[in-house]
Order: structure tokens, then C-alpha cells, then sequence
């Protein structure tokens, strides 16, 4: 009877393992994609907040708003590069297609 207790005990120690390196393994694999997701989000709503600043002030034809509008495409891209979805900063949301339009916000 003890060695039947042993012996589950060893399973259930090799299970309870088995689980917590899952679980560390995963943990610490997402927390990179939150990291480039969290930086993403963050430089894209600068890039965008630039461009509306920049279409304001000095409207949305002037050279500002065209080097704003430049620098915006340039973090999608790189976020889509680096992760294969970007920020919507006006729609606050995640997209996982290629979608953007680099004039998006001229129609406003």
C-alpha cells in the first residue's frame, strides 16, 4: 500500500512539473509579443496624434501633415512586419490584415 502511495505521489509530482514548465514556457514566450504589441500601440498613437496636430494646424495638403502621414505608414509597417497585425489608434483596435490607408484621416 505505501508503494502505491509512492507511486502516485511521483505521478502526480511529474505531472504537477510538467504543468508548471508549460506553463512557464508559455508565459514567458507571450511576454515579448506583449511587449512589441504594447511598444506598437503606444508609437502609433504618437504617429497619429502627430498627424492630427499637424492637419490642424497647418492642414491636411501642407508638408507637416504629409511627413506626419509618412512617419504613421512607416510604424504600421514596421509593426506589421514585426508582428503581422497594427493599431488602429482611431478605431482602437488590433487588425490583422494589411489594410491600412495612408489617408485614412484626410476624409474627415
Amino acid at each position: 500500500m505505501k508503494q502505491h502511495q509512492t507511486r502516485r505521489f511521483g505521478l502526480l509530482m511529474s505531472w504537477l512539473f510538467t504543468l508548471a514548465l508549460t506553463a512557464g514556457v508559455f508565459t514567458f514566450t507571450a511576454v515579448p509579443r506583449l511587449h512589441a504589441d504594447d511598444d506598437c500601440q503606444k508609437r502609433t498613437a504618437r504617429a497619429d496624434h502627430r498627424l492630427h496636430e499637424a492637419m490642424e494646424h497647418h492642414g491636411p495638403d501642407s508638408p507637416q501633415a504629409e511627413r506626419a502621414r509618412h512617419e504613421l505608414h512607416e510604424i504600421r509597417e514596421q509593426c506589421w512586419q514585426r508582428n503581422r497585425r497594427w493599431w488602429d489608434e482611431d478605431q482602437h483596435r488590433w487588425h490583422d490584415q494589411q489594410d491600412w490607408d495612408d489617408h485614412d484621416h484626410d476624409h474627415r
